[in-house]
């Protein structure tokens, strides 16, 4: 009986769907264990096999601890909202929602094919109201709380409502935007609207000014990853830098705890790591400079204080609202110019960027120590949302300010001597010295001292005289919370005479709105200002920014633990059952976005006591990426002519992907190109051996690189058994592999090879006969084997494992019903179609009704010693017979037998050994 993956795999799925099998409810009476993917935003050109990866990892997880007696939640969902739905939907009417409906079909069709375990009837849909209806419900806790630094927790904003009214800002220690001062008079003197926006400034959701991300084109904020070289990512659009009032989050205000709690968790380093430089905790002082022949004064804050003798300059940020203030007349037309230019750079740009730019202000600031005028120029190297927007420059002890000094011909100082140095010129120097060590020199009073001896005695001057005081400093920014679009989640906010106000908790959710185009109004508005009666039953407007994609997945986690409760985002027993997500699953690229959103947004709700854990993650696991082969045409620039590959380089060409399908043996089909791309019809190629030759390249796969395989094609050709196999064996989990069908094939067999060990054109051949000695030890070995890998996620050592056992047991011609079944078991989180059919001729009266509920084996460690030995017995080094031995026989024994058998005296031929050589369990070398 052939091996029909067609049939076999339809007839698992209905069986699963008839049984619903994959239902979890609570259970108090089995431990629970959660397994999550990040979820998909669902594209209209759906799954590509590089999207299963993570996906079949977790879902052979998931299986796996079923099998060892857990009540597995193992969820799916999508992400909703996004921009390419809204262009969609701007370039062709169609409303978003229709598009997000279509994809969502394909994807679930997609995900059905392959064979998740998925409780589908827990799906959750960011778009969906009933589900939005509780990100606003956060998002106005949010607003109603502030985080208070004395008890280390969010707190409700009317408490500080109340100290205001009473004690104005005396004692108070909480994270906000600008610290304020007032006394309790000043408070009670205010108008509602100064209340308001003193709140602002405390308050965990706020609005606030922003420098962001601002694509005209598309009439929207956009988030750094939508943003490459100054355009973005959707349609190429030039971006600029604006500043703009914007709704926040305060994602600062827990960085200490962020931070903290990494040490906790069980993610890689390389991932703590990043999120750790990410938060970017700075221990240091900030200072004030005065500038020369003014009022005004700006705040540097510095982690080397010691090094204030050595600043020659000072750098403000482009985006700080002192430059217009400081910079001369003379100088104001250079700097307008060099701001116009940073606008279209993002902060990610200039950070990564290592080139030279700047401008002098013409004006002049004030060392606060020594007293000396220093030149303040603008940078891009200088970013406004880190530390205060401005930085003492000490160019001999760090690279950056080397550099910029080199270039503009600064004064270059040293003040720190490291050990077994001499002091030298700095105009001499390549780079900047390092200055974590060594011994202050050229500073004063601060001469002669070791570095951490200066830190701490320049701080404490700073403070005697008044001029600066200790902080810690941290890189992570609030998170910019508004996007100018449609399709996301409404605020629950409308405005009284200015003031935004908060919808009860009754009135929600706040339903998108009927509109009829998705393009901002004519008057720049964002598109919700089309709407009618976009207002309060009262007539009060609603606020027109809808909110960002990372809104959606802050907490949907949390949402699949109870995800039809109307009355609450989460039952605190249903959460206290499940806890938190045991194991989650997906792509390094939510390192410092989502997962920083999700932390915070967790740590908030466990502040307000709505949950039990305080991080949503208990380990996360990395994928890899699975990479696809592109091909690409050279067209010389600026004409329509194309040269092959091994021509290219002697023109000026550039290279254009093009469609895999048009490519056969990497010999391009001329004409379909043109077919294909009509702006080229009238092309030209310059041929190699009268054939164009295409270049080529592995990289990530991509719809826009046209070197995306389909999924669908594969399952259709081998199985969705095949293809979860093929895709676990192509290598280690976290890493980055090129897609190659070579191998499938081999997979292909392995599993038709393996139908073949339990049936046959007469049937079932598998019979009560007692398993053979070394059947059993093999089995044993592999349910070892595959559980402890399993366990540490490498997949693709198991798949070699079950190939080698199945040969094995091919070679033995095995029937054994005790073997055989129990090899069903281990296979089935990897190939479950192919194992539950098998599982439902093979399954006695008392067994489950699917091998999804059935139990995990358990190895006995007494089957797996090896009870002899078979030794090849080499002289000098040839091999020249074997010999069976006990396992436990000791090396001396071993030499003692070897030297007496009957087969020796032949090859010795009468002479003395020099040596033997004993490598327990595996040779015996006999020199002559």
């Amino acid at each position: 009986m052939e091996y029909n993956f067609n049939e076999i795999e339809a007839r698992a799925k209905e069986l699963w769907h008839k049984q619903k099998v994959y239902k979890v409810i609570e259970d108090p009476g089995k431990p629970a264990y959660y397994v999550l993917d990040m979820f998909p935003y669902p594209s209209g050109a759906g799954l590509h096999v590089g999207h299963p990866l993570g996906y079949i990892a977790s879902d052979i997880f998931a299986r796996y601890k079923r099998l060892k007696g857990f009540n597995v939640l193992h969820p799916m969902g999508y992400d909703a909202f996004g921009l390419p739905a809204e262009q969609y939907a701007i370039q062709t009417g169609q409303h978003p929602e229709v598009t997000t409906e279509t994809n969502i079909a394909r994807y679930r069709e997609q995900l059905d094919k392959i064979g998740f375990s998925y409780d589908w009837d827990r799906e959750i849909r960011t778009a969906d109201p009933k589900y939005y209806h509780w990100t606003q419900w956060v998002f106005i806790r949010l607003f109603e709380h502030y985080y208070d630094k004395k008890v280390n927790k969010a707190m409700p904003i009317a408490n500080l409502c109340e100290h205001f009214k009473k004690h104005g800002t005396d004692n108070i220690d909480a994270a906000c935007g600008e610290e304020m001062k007032f006394s309790c008079d000043e408070w009670n003197k205010m108008s509602e609207k100064e209340q308001s926006d003193v709140l602002m400034n405390y308050r965990l959701a706020f609005l606030g000014e922003s420098m962001v991300n601002w694509c005209p084109k598309l009439g929207t904020v956009l988030a750094n990853d939508e943003v490459s070289e100054g355009l973005s990512v959707r349609g190429g659009f030039p971006v600029e830098q604006r500043k703009m009032r914007q709704w926040c989050l305060r994602v600062s205000a827990y960085a200490e705890r962020l931070l903290k709690d990494l040490d906790d968790i069980q993610w890689t380093e390389a991932l703590k790591d990043t999120q750790r430089n990410w938060i970017g905790k700075s221990e240091g002082a900030e200072l004030n400079f005065k500038v020369k022949g003014s009022d005004l004064s700006f705040t540097v804050f510095t982690t080397r204080i010691d090094t204030i003798f050595g600043v020659s300059f000072v750098v403000l940020a482009p985006e700080s609202e002192l430059v217009q203030k400081v910079t001369t007349k003379d100088c104001q037309e250079k700097v307008q110019v060099y701001l116009d230019a940073t606008k279209r750079r993002t902060e990610r740009e200039r950070i990564s960027d290592r080139s030279v730019s700047g401008v002098f202000t013409g004006a002049y600031a004030i060392n606060p120590i020594t007293g000396q005028e220093v030149p303040i120029w603008i940078s891009d190297y200088v970013l406004a949302g880190y530390g205060t927007g401005a930085i003492m420059a000490v160019p001999a002890h760090d690279s950056r300010d080397f550099a910029f000094a080199k270039h503009f011909d600064l004064p270059i100082t040293q003040v720190v001597l490291p050990h077994g140095e001499e002091p030298s010129d700095p105009a001499n120097w390549e780079d900047s010295k390092d200055s974590k060590e060594g011994t202050l020199i050229n500073s004063d009073f601060l001469n002669g001292l070791e570095v951490k001896d200066a830190i701490k005695k320049a701080k404490d001057i700073a403070k005697e005289k008044g001029i600066g005081r200790v902080k810690v400093n941290y890189r992570l920014r609030d998170a910019i919370f508004s996007r100018q679009r449609y399709w996301g989640e409404p605020f629950p906010i409308y405005y009284k005479n200015g003031i935004p106000y908060t919808l009860e908790d009754d009135q929600l959710p706040l339903k998108l709105p009927a509109i009829d185009k998705f393009l901002p109004t004519e008057s720049g508005e964002p598109p919700l200002g089309r709407a009618e009666n976009w207002c309060t039953a009262e007539g009060y407007p609603y606020e027109l920014n809808t909110m960002p994609g990372f809104a959606g997945s802050s907490a949907y986690y949390l949402r699949y633990m109870d995800p039809h409760n109307d009355k609450a985002l989460v039952a605190k027993d249903k959460n206290a059952y499940w806890k938190q997500v045991d194991l989650y699953v997906g792509g390094t690229e939510h390192a410092t976005g989502h997962l920083i959103y999700s932390r915070f947004w967790n740590k908030f709700l466990y502040d307000l006591g709505l949950i039990c854990e305080s991080e949503p993650f208990a380990k996360l696991v990395n994928q890899g990426m699975i990479q696809g082969r592109s091909n690409f045409v050279y067209r010389v620039k600026d004409t329509n002519t194309f040269v092959s590959h091994n021509l290219k380089d002697q023109y000026e060409v550039s290279p254009i992907h093009v469609d895999i399908n048009i490519v056969h043996n990497d010999v391009l089909d001329t004409e379909a190109f043109r077919k294909w791309r009509p702006d080229f019809n009238d092309a030209e190629f310059i041929l190699e051996d009268g054939k164009y030759i295409c270049g080529w390249a592995v990289e990530k796969m991509s719809k826009s690189m046209f070197n995306v395989v389909n999924p669908d094609d594969i399952i259709a050709n081998y199985g969705a058994d095949t293809l979860r196999l093929y895709e676990m064996f192509l290598g280690p989990l976290e890493q980055s592999k090129p897609w190659d069908t070579n191998g499938i094939d081999g997979v292909f067999r392995f599993l038709k090879k393996f139908w073949a060990l339990y049936k046959d054109d007469n049937g079932l051949k598998v019979t009560n006969s007692k398993a053979k000695d070394e059947e059993v030890k093999q089995l044993h070995k592999l349910i070892k084997k595959i559980g402890e890998e399993i366990e540490s996620f490498s997949f693709n050592t198991c798949v070699p494992g079950f190939m080698i056992m199945v040969n094995d047991l091919t070679k033995s011609k095995c029937t054994s019903k005790e073997i055989l079944k129990t090899l069903l078991v281990l296979l089935s989180p990897f190939a479950p179609h192919i194992t539950e059919i098998l599982w439902q001729e093979l399954r006695d009266e008392n067994d489950p009704e699917s091998i999804i509920l059935a139990e995990w084996p358990e190895y006995d460690p007494n089957k797996l010693i090896e009870k002899s030995v078979r030794y090849p017995v080499s002289f000098n080094g040839k091999v020249r017979f074997n010999i069976e031995l006990p396992a436990d026989m000791d090396k001396s024994e071993i030499e003692k037998v070897a030297l007496n058998h009957e087969n020796a005296a032949k090859w010795m031929e009468g002479k003395t050994p020099k040596k033997v050589i004993v490598v327990p369990g595996k040779i015996i070398n006999i020199v002559i």
